[in-house]
């Protein structure tokens, strides 16, 4: 697989108020203004597919949540897991997604999706639990023991313990939907959050983009594709792009982990790679500034991304993995990174000021850029 640079795709722009949560000490998006007056008429409009605008999403969270005082991280725009005070030096550490968008490889998917969660915040997953609701149509018990042989191995490889859940036969689905949960533990000491990005900080990009995206796109459209003249060899090798160069960020998160301080991780997914800037933006309270020409694409993921007029900087990218460190630190992360074949490339900068994110690059000069309202992988599916 080839890396190229990518360039020559349209962003959009708006605003951000972000405000510090003195209670836990971290910086937390308390109001995401897109369209203030516009929050309040969203209440009987139908509401798009993929997640939910970020605006809204915050105005619940600010109105519904509950925590109690061993809350260290709840939920918040940006951070991928919650944080619990476990005691004896160690927190522990709770996250959930579910696998919406494909069904092949579905159980290997939902192990590590909720994994990078766990990683992303310096930790080690221990123990997943699993929803599966399987449709009545198509579901026999050679479907269901694949499904649970895909768990169990994605588990063993990565030393998690697969220890419940739930599973039924759902009337009104089409096709198997797993719901993941995955708990993990750190050292008080060594936690990461997303809201840790400071002022100075460099911005990197670990692998490239979009992995995930390609990978559902090949194993989803492969005839579409093969109608659409991409050649059967590369729908193959983007199909392999779940493993190689993989959807975990597990080993990188651990590489960094292990040899610099790391301020802030974020695990791109959802809205790909520029929604993970703009969260990172919101939780930490900081501008954040990003040269696009240092983002880089694989030629596997520019190609099936064409052609459905995808833009890949908004595809879902698991496998990617944003970090801020020092610039101090900057070549040392590099070197632990080289020696175990991860590229890395810094994309940009935090800065004091509003919550929000400048780009450059792409011949169109410096602009604000805001989120993508919904996935762009969801265009393959219309």
């Amino acid at each position: 697989m080839n890396l190229v640079q990518v360039t020559g795709f349209k962003l959009q722009v708006a605003g951000y108020e972000n405000a510090l949560n003195p209670e836990l000490g971290t910086r937390n998006p308390k109001r995401v203004i897109m369209d203030p007056k516009g929050l309040s008429k969203m209440a009987n409009r139908p509401i798009k597919t993929g997640k939910l605008d970020l605006g809204l999403l915050s105005k619940i969270l600010e109105k519904y949540t509950l925590v109690d005082p061993r809350v260290v991280v709840g939920p918040k725009i940006g951070e991928d897991a919650a944080v619990i005070d476990g005691g004896k030096g160690n927190y522990w550490v709770f996250t959930a997604d579910p696998i919406t968008f494909t069904t092949e490889e579905i159980g290997y998917y939902g192990v590590v999706v909720n994994l990078n969660d766990i990683a992303t915040r310096g930790a080690t997953p221990k123990w997943f639990l699993a929803t599966l609701l399987f449709p009545e149509q198509g579901t026999d018990v050679g479907f269901i023991k694949k499904i649970f042989r895909q768990i169990h191995d994605a588990c063993r490889q990565f030393g998690v313990s697969f220890v419940g859940g739930h599973t039924e036969i759902t009337p009104g689905i089409s096709k198997v939907i797993l719901s993941g949960h995955m708990i993990g533990e750190v050292k008080k000491g060594r936690l990461v959050t997303t809201s840790g990005a400071r002022p100075g900080d460099l911005l990197l990009l670990i692998k490239g983009v979009c992995i995930e995206g390609t990978s559902i796109i090949a194993r989803e459209k492969e005839p579409e594709l093969l109608r659409r003249g991409i050649p059967l060899s590369l729908i193959k090798r983007a199909k392999r792009f779940m493993f190689n160069p993989g959807i975990e960020v597990l080993q990188a998160s651990r590489i960094a982990c292990d040899s610099v301080r790391v301020h802030a991780m974020h695990d791109p997914t959802e809205g790909g790679l520029v929604n993970g800037i703009v969260e990172m933006a919101l939780a930490s309270d900081n501008e954040i500034e990003t040269d696009l020409d240092r983002v880089f694409v694989y030629e596997e993921s520019r190609v099936l991304c064409q052609a459905f007029g995808l833009d890949p900087l908004g595809v879902i990218a698991s496998g990617a993995l944003l970090l801020t460190i020092s610039p101090l630190d900057l070549s040392k992360l590099q070197k632990a990174l080289e020696r175990a074949s991860i590229p890395a490339q810094v994309i940009g900068k935090i800065r004091k000021g509003k919550a929000r994110v400048f780009a450059t690059g792409t011949g169109k000069g410096r602009r604000e850029i805001k989120p993508f309202d919904r996935d762009e992988i969801l265009k393959i599916y219309e």
